[in-house]
Parts: C-alpha cells; sequence; structure tokens
C-alpha cells in the first residue's frame, strides 16, 4: 500500500530492532490527518516491540505494541489542529503532551479509547 506522504520504515520500532507491524489503517489515519491539516507529521513513535524501553516497563502491551498508534511531532497551534481532526475522526484515543522537549500528540485506534482524550 502507498501513501502520498508516509513510508512505512517511519513507523518502525526505534530500539535498534528495525521491527514493523504498524497496522495499515494507522498509516491510514495518519494520512488522513496529514491530509486534512495540510503539514507534515514527523512520526515519533510507531510500533513499539516488547524490548522497547517504554514498552518493556509496562504491565500489559500498549496500543504501540499492537501496531495500532502513533506519536506526531507537532506543537502550539499545529497540535491544536492535529488534535482537533483527530477528536472528529474519533477513530480511537487521542493524548497529547505539550510540556517541554519532545511534543507530541498521540493517536490510535483503539475503539475501547475511542472520543477518550488525555495529557502526558
Amino acid at each position: 500500500m502507498a501513501w502520498a506522504n508516509f513510508e512505512r520504515s517511519e513507523f518502525a520500532c526505534r530500539c535498534g530492532c528495525d521491527r514493523n507491524e504498524i497496522s495499515d489503517s494507522l498509516v491510514d489515519l495518519v494520512q488522513e490527518i496529514r491530509d486534512q491539516v495540510g503539514f507534515a507529521l514527523p512520526v515519533t513513535s510507531g510500533f513499539r516491540c516488547s524490548n522497547h524501553p517504554i514498552e518493556s516497563a509496562k504491565s500489559k502491551p500498549g496500543t504501540h505494541s499492537k501496531g495500532i498508534a502513533a506519536d506526531l511531532a507537532v506543537s502550539h497551534t499545529q497540535a491544536r489542529d492535529v488534535l482537533a481532526v483527530a477528536l472528529q475522526l474519533d477513530k480511537g484515543g487521542v493524548g497529547i503532551n505539550q510540556k517541554g522537549d519532545g511534543r507530541f500528540v498521540h493517536v490510535d485506534l483503539d475503539m475501547g479509547r475511542r472520543s477518550l482524550l488525555w495529557t502526558y
């Protein structure tokens, strides 16, 4: 499958293993958000294997380890725009971190978290 602005490789685990079990539907969602906001959405985290430091610290697998989540490096008004589109699409959970370095918006396809918004 091809996307206008993304390659599957952008969603690979960054622990060093380079595994990539990202869902095509997740990339479809990120592309849909990108199409609506009209600016680049750098992926800072996509699929994360069980050895990834964030996943290995968890008691149960998260949405990243299921291949249905991504963190997008956006801040300020761009974060607000991504947040608005993600909430309007309502395809899963949305998290936002807008403090310090490494600001991002998390989007996922977990239907159990649909309409759920949280902060980090």
